[in-house]
């Protein structure tokens, strides 16, 4: 990662899969926010892609989820990187 726009996208695909898993299990997002135990408002902006989030809080997502964290990570593939410098 080599600028905001990179860490932007990725932030943006990683809250996708999360909204779309959450969406999959049937959670409203303030249920799921609580479960989780991550403030429902943050919940919205991570799945806005409009915050990065550690990888405690991945984790902490999927284990709500009950899946594992490295579902919720997009393919190298769908998203623009640039190469290694």
């Amino acid at each position: 990662m080599t600028n905001e726009a990179d860490m932007e996208e990725l932030a943006f695909a990683i809250g996708k899969n999360i909204r779309e898993k959450r969406r999959a299990n049937g959670l409203p997002q303030d249920r799921f926010a609580l479960v989780a135990g991550i403030d429902r408002s943050y919940m919205g902006r991570i799945e806005r892609g409009e915050v990065s989030i550690t990888i405690e809080k991945l984790y902490r997502i999927a284990a709500t989820l009950q899946c594992e964290p490295i579902t919720l990570l997009p393919k190298i593939s769908s998203i623009c990187l640039p190469p290694p410098s």
